[in-house]
């Protein structure tokens, strides 16, 4: 009866309808016979019919039913377990976003929580953007403080995002490919964090295919040429486990999966291997039900097969902070090969692959009380939270909260110990400050020292898992910016940041007073200060802070701040140079040559000041009213916004253009002799000219700002590989 209802409510043909509602209800166990399962079904009934009646009329680009997405999306949460209330939330994700429904119709539907959710899901709407930069920024800060206060928002988006990705090849190249990149920078790094290890996978070959479609079809290929060889070895290696797990009497499940293309491509890129030289093509994964029989299981690995080395991690022991738990080892097959063993329990391999959606599979048949589900739920999401409360004592600066955000969701972690034997858990590469300010704040402001394992060491030494670190601290040591170049967390970054902003506006204050002072007693009108501190609102700034402020940053001169308060004062002030950057700028806008706009050369062309691109970077023209055509990279931010997608035009660069251009390059190193020099030589070792070079050092770093000449990016490629291999080098970063 449920069922032609909602069939009545749809197109008429329920080509869309029967099937999903009933597997939806099948996912969640949910009986039309079970009186107890009434209301339940009939919200999800109600949920099917006003999102179809709010969504009517509205299709998608592949000419489908709008609302084909929502019911996907509905059903993968199902397909998840997620509680009733979610799966709604689903079913009705982009109603206030799209539709004249509001949050107040939801809650008069439904209920608060699931409004909550949908609004939580939604993107921002009625605010004007200057850059999509700025509206993708505004939306990302958006959901994640909703996932501060319910983490189901997160898991609703994966949903809406994987059929997105999904469904891909029905949207236009430019946007496409603008998905893609939003999904690898976030949704699959963050999926990784939440331990969802099948939506991770999932986008990431979505991803590879859509941004490498060539080397995409290549790695396809040869994975599937050599499948059956692949099948056979599994098979041989996989038949002496089962034996000997009979002999001992353990049920276990034992089987090979092969890896994503996303991963043996990666694989290949950062070991710079050929396909043929990947052996870790496959996995071998023993599921069993007990946790003491995981170690049964590792002694039998270990007695057929040689284990290697360095390649042994006990994440049952200690769980990652996602809350994945597994034995990963690597053994030595036939022929040599090394293959990698998991071992895990099912709950195990079930929290393995969805992550934090896990816990609510086990919500209605785990016998420990709710509070203790709420306990281990939050144990698992404690990083996310520190992190987004971190992120939430920024200035509301969405580009910083962006930049934080990626630090610490493209991080693998270290387990390391206080002196006192507590565990710590860190993002690889961390230092010594890193750990400070992990075990508290003020420990962290204070650091001026550390002991790793008893031995005095540098705060910018790598700490490694298994280190015991006591940090030495002192109340005159205060933060510099020079950490910022050596931590990696997003907490130290955050505090470390924000007190190098809060002196530097002292200081700033300091020094614009100082300016006017200075400025004021040459000319002999120092009695002007009393007037100034008095009225600074003549300057529009409501405090005479603000106004040295202003002055020390040059946002405003001396000559126009007297002239506010004296206008018969003519003072003259000593002309400034221009900064290295604006030289470089005014350089590099004025080399437009080597590109043409739609097979069109001579046309009135600018390169993108944010980016610079040079041959062979892929690019974008925008048209700019009264400026031509702009050029830019292709993956930069600043790209603006336009509602016509008219105003983007193919730009391609004349490969016959003997034009060079302007790079800079931001070099960080530890400081050390004749630094400079190996710098230069490495340049001109290539017959690179250097247009500008300049370098700083303080606190044992050297900050180097070269500007060079260079052809097009197999040039620049090859001079940075140079400049990689001088020893002491951090960093280098191209603007």
């Amino acid at each position: 009866m449920v069922i032609n209802t909602i069939k009545n409510l749809m197109s008429g043909d329920g080509t869309f309808s029967d099937g999903d509602f009933s597997q939806i209800l099948s996912n969640l166990s949910l009986d039309h016979n079970n009186s107890e399962h009434k209301n339940d079904i009939e919200m999800i009934r109600n949920a099917f019919h006003i999102g179809y009646s709010a969504h009517k009329g509205q299709l998608r680009k592949s000419g489908e039913e709008y609302f084909t997405h929502c019911i996907a999306v509905g059903l993968q949460l199902s397909t998840w377990n997620m509680d009733r209330d979610v799966v709604i939330a689903g079913l009705l994700h982009d109603t206030l976003e799209d539709t004249s429904l509001t949050k107040k119709d939801i809650i008069t539907h439904f209920n608060e929580d699931i409004a909550n959710l949908v609004e939580g899901v939604s993107k921002l709407s009625d605010i004007k953007f200057n850059s999509r930069e700025q509206k993708q920024l505004e939306n990302f800060m958006k959901m994640f403080l909703s996932i501060a206060k319910d983490i189901r928002v997160v898991i609703i988006k994966f949903a809406d995002r994987l059929h997105n990705l999904r469904t891909l090849n029905h949207l236009p190249l430019m946007k496409r490919t603008r998905v893609a990149k939003e999904s690898r920078d976030i949704f699959a790094p963050l999926a990784h964090r939440l331990g969802m290890n099948n939506v991770k996978s999932e986008m990431d070959d979505i991803i590879f295919q859509t941004l490498e479609p060539k080397t995409h079809k290549e790695i396809k290929k040869k994975v599937r040429d050599s499948k059956r060889k692949r099948e056979n070895y599994i098979s041989k290696f996989i038949y002496p486990i089962k034996k000997e797990l009979d002999k001992v009497g353990l049920d276990a499940a034992v089987y090979g999966r092969a890896k994503n293309l996303s991963s043996v491509f990666y694989k290949m890129q950062n070991r710079s291997k050929d396909f043929d030289e990947i052996f870790d093509l496959f996995a071998i994964r023993i599921i069993v039900s007990e946790k003491d029989a995981c170690y049964v299981a590792l002694g039998l690995i270990h007695e057929l097969y040689k284990p290697v080395q360095d390649r042994f991690k006990d994440y049952i022991a200690t769980p990652k902070r996602n809350g994945y738990q597994s034995i990963h080892t690597t053994v030595v097959g036939e022929s040599g090969k090394m293959v990698e063993v998991q071992i895990r329990t099912e709950r195990m391999d079930r929290t393995a692959e969805i992550g934090i959606a896990a816990h609510w599979k086990y919500k209605e048949t785990d016998k420990a009380p709710s509070s203790e589900k709420e306990k281990d739920i939050n144990r698992h999401l404690k990083w996310l939270r520190e992190l987004i409360e971190n992120l939430q004592n920024e200035d509301k600066n969405p580009k910083e909260f962006f930049k934080l955000l990626k630090i610490d969701l493209f991080q693998d972690e270290i387990f390391v110990f206080t002196p006192e034997g507590d565990l710590i858990q860190l993002k690889t590469g961390s230092t010594p400050i890193d750990f400070a300010f992990e075990v508290h704040t003020q420990v962290g402001m204070h650091c001026i020292g550390a002991k790793v394992n008893s031995h005095i060491v540098p705060l910018n030494t790598t700490l490694n898992s298994g280190d015991k670190i006591e940090i030495l601290t002192s109340k005159k040591q205060t933060p510099t910016l020079a950490w910022l170049k050596i931590v990696k967390t997003a907490k130290a970054k955050s505090h470390i940041k924000r007190w190098v902003n809060k002196d530097n506006i002292e200081k700033s204050i300091k020094l614009g007073k100082e300016l006017l002072e200075k400025t004021l007693r040459r000319i002999k009108q120092i009695h002007i200060l009393k007037d100034i501190e008095k009225n600074p609102n003549l300057m529009g700034l409501n405090s005479i802070d603000l106004i040295y402020s202003e002055l020390a940053k040059g946002h405003i001169t001396t000559r126009d701040l007297i002239a506010k308060y004296v206008p018969s004062l003519d003072i003259q002030e000593k002309d400034e140079s221009p900064s290295l950057t604006q030289r470089f700028i005014d350089k590099a806008r004025g080399q437009t040559k080597g590109v043409k706009v739609g097979g069109i050369s001579n046309t009135l062309i600018n390169f993108g000041k944010c980016c610079n691109p040079i041959p062979g970077d892929e690019v974008v023209g925008y048209i700019t009213r009264g400026k031509g055509v702009t050029v830019h990279r292709s993956n930069c931010s600043n790209i603006p916004i336009s509602d016509s997608e008219d105003r983007f035009v193919d730009v391609n660069w004349d490969i016959k253009s003997d034009t060079s251009y302007l790079v800079r390059l931001n070099i960080t190193a530890s400081d050390r002799k004749h630094l400079l020099k190996d710098i230069s030589e490495k340049v001109s070792l290539l017959n690179i000219y250097i247009q500008s070079i300049d370098m700083s050092a303080k606190d044992g770093f050297a900050t180097c700002i070269l500007i060079v000449q260079v052809r097009d990016t197999r040039q620049l490629d090859r001079l940075l590989r140079k400049l990689k291999q001088l020893t002491n080098i951090i960093s280098i970063k191209r603007r």
